[in-house]
Formats: C-alpha cells, structure tokens, sequence
C-alpha cells in the first residue's frame, strides 16, 4: 500500500505486506510513515498498560515517543480548567486520554492518540476541539466514527486495532543496505520485577505507577525517564544521549506540569478569542520565565500588561509540595547525580534496572533522600 509520504515529504513510502493478518485496519484518512510508526508503538504501550494494571489506558504519541501516558482516573481542578467544563465528568479512555494530554500539552499537539478500550462519546467529542492527526483504539462506540471522520476536513486518520493480532516473534529493519533482525521485546511487566534495594515496601499506587512507567519507557526513544504521579505520567525525557539529561528534562516538565496548578499561573486568565491551546502555551511559558522580546510584546498585546517571571522563592516553596512521584529510567542511573534532581521535584521512588559500577553512590543517595530504590534486572531500551 502507497503511503502518503516517507519520514519526510520528499521521501515516497509504502508497506511492504510480509504477514497475513494485519495488526491495524484504516477506516479513514491516509497514513505516513511516522503515522504507523506512532499507531504501532502507542497501541502496543496502552495495551500492555490495560495488561499490567487492568485500568483503561491512553498516550498521546508525537514522533515515535509518548508525550504522555494515562490510565483512568479522576481530573484535577487544573485539568478541567484547561480542557473545558464537560471533562469533569469523564470517566474510562476520556478521562485517561485527557489525563495524558495534560502532561506536557505543548508537545501534544498534533498527537496520535491511543487507547485501549473502544472509543466512546465523550473521547470522540473532546477530539475535534483539539489538535491530533489521528487515533488507534480497539473499537468505537456507535457514532464515535461519523464524529472523527469529520475532523482535519475528513483527513482525520482513524485505525482499528485488531486484538486478536499477535506479532511476530522476531522484528526486523533495514539500515544501509543491511538487514538486521532481533527477537520481539516481550518480557512481562509484571509486580515480579520489582525488588526493593533501599527504602520501605511499596505501596498499591507506586507500584502502578512502577508499572505504568515501565510499559511507557519500552516505547520510548532511548535514553529516557519519565516521572509518574497518580497513575499519570507528569514528565518524560527521551532520546538524550546523556542520562542525567534525560532526567533533567524529564524534571523540568515535571516543574512545569505542577506549577501549572499554582495560584499564580492558574490566575492567568485566557482573554476573548484566545484558543485553547496558545493560553495553556502561554501559562508554560510564563513558568519557563524566559521570554524573548518578541514574546513580551505579544503577551502584552494578548493579556495587557508585561510578563513577570514567578517569584524563585515561591516557586520553590510550590515545587516542595508536590510528593509521592515515581521515577522510571529505562537503563541503569550510572551517577547520583540523577537522584539529586529527582529529589526536586518530589520523587519517592526510583526504579531502575539496576547493575551500574556506582550502584551503591546511587543507593546511599536514595537513603540520603529518603527515596526508596527498586532495581528490575530489565534494561528497556528502545530505538
């Protein structure tokens, strides 16, 4: 099958049918390389969730790595403030998937969104009020079709998986000319995996979030950690060649995810006309505190007064309440250093695979920190 464009759109692509059964069929719209690349890796993430945990899961999928991840679950007042009053009541793949927009919301737009159990009502209706290229979902409710066919002017990519569909159990790609294959990554993400190294038994929730957070860094681009809060991914940093980048990025969008429910930031009000998505684009660049000078102009223009970073003091006192976060890293902490910045922002718990040469520096910083420390043997790497 012809697809609409490569990686780029200079570069023509097609699928290469090599199996019978198909994992995915298309009821609407035309895909792109990156297209199936994002429906493949986001449908395998929220099915092995709903596997783990047996709660409705959604991500939000931008260039072949999660921006967010979610099961069900209840909105906060900030949440509901930035998506619209109807979301209050939203329960099952709704809630999950507004839930994982939420995290980091500047690099959801243009998403392809996943879920793991069929599409209902209330998800097909928050869709066409915000930015995504297309969905996967296992099923859609009576009607859910008509309402999503209708957005991008009917190019609105819409994918049902097939649940019966089983991979094969070996993968292949090829680089250069060269074809190199490997075995399917399909060790369960199971509670067995998690052996507590330093600190005090894990609770029902960090061990969820443990979990959401293992499934969520198989089928993120290499190296990555994210941090977890509620069954809800608040922060991931992915595709650094560093790892202590990895969770200083993953960190920060943490900050910016919990300073977006402070008084200060949720005072800003969105003036008349202003979309959505610019007003929550702006609250997370009045966080960031850096504006260029074209920004102040616009921002004085859009909201009448100039931009005035948050108090550092306040900030922090902010950020010190934010608690009980987990944090996941798909491959082994080589230095403490990333447990000092995770401790910023709240972290309680760290799991890692564990089995660095610095593997007692890391565990001395844990108990310093009062983090408890879990190792899982499994290194989760993905490119």
């Amino acid at each position: 099958m012809e697809l609409r464009y490569g990686i780029n759109p200079h570069q023509s692509g097609r699928i290469l049918n090599s199996i019978e059964q198909q994992p995915f069929r298309i009821i609407n719209g035309n895909m792109s390389y990156v297209n199936i690349l994002d429906a493949a890796h986001s449908w395998q993430l929220v099915r092995e969730v709903r596997s783990a945990i047996d709660r409705p899961t959604a991500a939000s999928f931008k260039h072949v790595s999660p921006a967010g991840v979610a099961i069900a679950g209840d909105l906060d007042s900030t949440t509901v403030a930035t998506w619209g009053h109807d979301c209050a009541e939203f329960t099952g793949v709704a809630s999950a998937y507004v839930r994982a927009r939420d995290c980091d919301p500047r690099s959801s737009f243009g998403d392809m969104v996943a879920v793991s159990d069929p599409v209902d009502a209330d998800l097909a209706h928050f869709l066409t009020g915000v930015v995504s290229d297309g969905i996967i979902a296992p099923g859609f409710e009576a009607g859910t079709v008509a309402t999503l066919t209708r957005k991008k002017r009917g190019a609105f990519l819409v994918l049902e998986a097939d649940t019966t569909f089983d991979p094969p159990a070996r993968e292949r790609r090829d680089i250069l000319g060269l074809t190199v294959e490997q075995d399917r990554d399909q060790t369960p993400i199971t509670t067995e995996l998690l052996t507590v190294v330093e600190g005090k038994a894990l609770t029902e929730q960090s061990i969820r979030d443990a979990l959401l957070g293992l499934v969520t860094m198989r089928y993120t681009q290499s190296n990555s950690v994210a941090f977890i809060h509620d069954g809800a991914t608040v922060g991931i940093g992915a595709g650094q060649q560093s790892r202590v980048d990895c969770t200083r990025l993953a960190a920060a969008k943490t900050s910016t995810w919990w300073t977006r429910r402070s008084d200060s930031v949720r005072s800003l009000a969105r003036p008349d006309g202003m979309t959505r998505q610019d007003h929550v684009n702006w609250q997370m660049r009045l966080i960031e505190g850096d504006p260029t000078p074209l920004e102040v102009s616009a921002f004085m223009h859009r909201f009448g007064f100039e931009p005035t970073p948050l108090p550092t003091e306040e900030r922090a006192n902010w950020i010190g309440e934010l608690d009980n976060v987990t944090m996941v890293s798909d491959g082994f902490l080589p230095f403490r250093d990333n447990v000092d910045h995770a401790s910023r922002v709240g972290t309680r718990h760290i799991v890692e695979p564990g089995g660095s040469v610095r593997t007692i520096d890391v565990a001395t910083a844990c108990s310093e920190l009062g983090i408890d420390l879990i190792h899982t043997g499994l290194r989760l790497f993905h490119h």
